[in-house]
């Protein structure tokens, strides 16, 4: 334990931010690094408790009580190596996880938890500022050839892990850069994308192959890359977006959130315009924008919306407002529901809870606004919470750019899928154990949300990481790769 009283002396503090005005004009990231000596009385508040409940928050198995320890005694590099053995990009999770870690934390029950989060971020970011993360190649070859397909987290650290456990791996993406959603969803003022470029550099001094523009299933069949390769890891996303099939779906100016996201980011990239958005551009300037969906896509669409000029922002959720705090006996240490408002949030944006769009209203072939109905949830006779309309509670909002952000519903099951012919469960995953990872078609695995569905970064890089493990072993008949 670090300070046996640090957690009585020493108040929670985290890190700021830009002023809205300010971040609104860049798509840079706005979050300002803590000083390390204040990273140091931060991490002296954990209390190193006999039962660490930030264990059971954080999926990758951060040993966060011993790296805060490190971090309090000024042990930065020990605190790296230890972060390190357990997280394959801390640079990821210490931006966009929501940190579990911290909702379960002791300390949480008083909502004052260890800045978790921004410890680990301060702890990867001093690596590479220091020079002390360099790439990690294996001493020898084991001969074996591993194909990755799909290079979001999962895939990125099933690559890694393999690699440093000495096979030949290959990394096939079908966009034209590589990080999947790190680098398509997740928008540039959360994620800056030279973070990507950075561990993509290490990891090919460390013997990973990447091919992008290069898609499974279309450019080469799976049966070829099986008779090329010893296994195959399927790691792609549950890309298959969750549709609204009401009437005026059709009107032009109703997108998906990712083509609105995708094209924003390969503009800050440097694309062209007919190479960001080669069906026409999505821009949110002097728009009414209406986005469908209350979670992080749908922050993000907000935050992006705010950078074009949109005229308004306001942000629809089918269900009811949830609590502003949630009641700790009854949901600590879980993840609890309760109202959490995003830095995008606070940039400008009306929020709408309860509501269901009946249909888009349009003119000339465009939206023009939406039709809407308010909501009330109540339990069935099973005990089931079911939605019905509130009678007389129609209203119409203006819309000229409508987003749908509801989740995704799975993979797509077109060509790498089909062609595998491996066993789906019963929503349209891929089916493979936590065990061993295989599906049930020969010398093939998942990982990742094609293997689980929509799930957390954080939750991609643990299945990735045991994913690979699970390949070792089965290469090579034993394993050191850590679970």
């Amino acid at each position: 334990m670090g300070k046996p009283t640090g957690f009585l002396e020493i108040e929670r503090h985290d890190r700021s931010y830009d002023a809205p005005a300010e971040r609104l004009k860049t798509y840079k990231e706005f979050v300002h690094r803590m000083p390390a000596a204040e990273v140091s009385r931060q991490a002296a508040r954990c209390m190193d408790c006999g039962i660490p409940f930030c264990h059971q928050g954080c999926p990758v198995n951060n040993q966060i009580p011993d790296f805060n320890n490190l971090v309090y005694r000024d042990q930065w590099r020990a605190a790296l190596e230890n972060l390190q053995s357990t997280n394959n990009f801390p640079e990821f999770t210490g931006r966009i996880c929501p940190a579990p870690c911290e909702a379960s934390c002791t300390l949480n029950i008083e909502d004052t938890p260890v800045t978790i989060k921004t410890v680990e971020c301060e702890i990867i970011d001093r690596g590479w500022q220091e020079g002390w993360i360099q790439p990690q190649p294996s001493a020898r070859g084991t001969g074996r050839r591993a194909a990755v397909v799909g290079s979001g987290p999962a895939g990125l650290a099933c690559a890694q892990q393999l690699a440093r456990a000495g096979h030949s791996v290959t990394v096939f993406e079908k966009s034209d850069r590589v990080g999947g959603l790190l680098r398509y969803g997740i928008p540039d003022f959360k994620m800056e994308k030279h973070l990507i470029d950075r561990r993509i550099a290490q990891m090919e001094a460390e013997g990973v192959i990447f091919r992008t523009n290069f898609e499974v299933g279309v450019a080469v069949s799976v049966e070829r890359l099986l008779d090329d390769y010893d296994v195959l890891v399927m790691a792609g996303g549950a890309e298959n977006p969750r549709d609204l099939p009401v009437p005026g779906r059709e009107l032009d100016g109703v997108h998906f959130a990712m083509e609105f996201l995708t094209q924003q980011n390969k503009r800050n990239a440097g694309d062209a315009e007919e190479v960001a958005a080669p069906n026409g551009t999505l821009s949110a300037k002097g728009k009414h924008v209406v986005v469908i969906g209350g979670g992080d896509t749908g922050s993000d669409c907000i935050g992006t919306s705010n950078r074009h000029g949109a005229a308004s922002v306001t942000q629809l959720e089918i269900l009811p407002r949830p609590p502003e705090k949630e009641n700790k006996s009854l949901t600590w240490p879980d993840w609890p529901l309760k109202l959490r408002t995003s830095s995008s949030h606070e940039e400008g944006c009306e929020r709408e809870f309860a509501v269901g769009t009946k249909r888009f209203v349009g003119k000339d072939g465009r939206v023009t606004a939406m039709e809407c109905a308010r909501l009330e949830w109540a339990p069935d006779d099973q005990g089931r919470m079911q939605m019905r309309e509130v009678e007389g509670s129609t209203f119409e909002i203006k819309a000229d750019l409508v987003l749908l952000a509801m989740g995704f519903v799975g993979p797509r099951h077109g060509g790498l899928i089909e062609q595998a012919a491996v066993e789906l469960d019963p929503r349209g995953n891929v089916k493979a154990s936590v065990t061993d990872y295989r599906t049930s078609a020969p010398n093939v695995f998942s990982c990742g949300d094609m293997r689980r569905g929509q799930s957390l970064v954080v939750w991609a890089i643990r299945e990735g990481r045991q994913c690979a493990r699970a390949v070792d072993e089965y290469l090579m008949g034993a394993t050191k790769l850590p679970r």
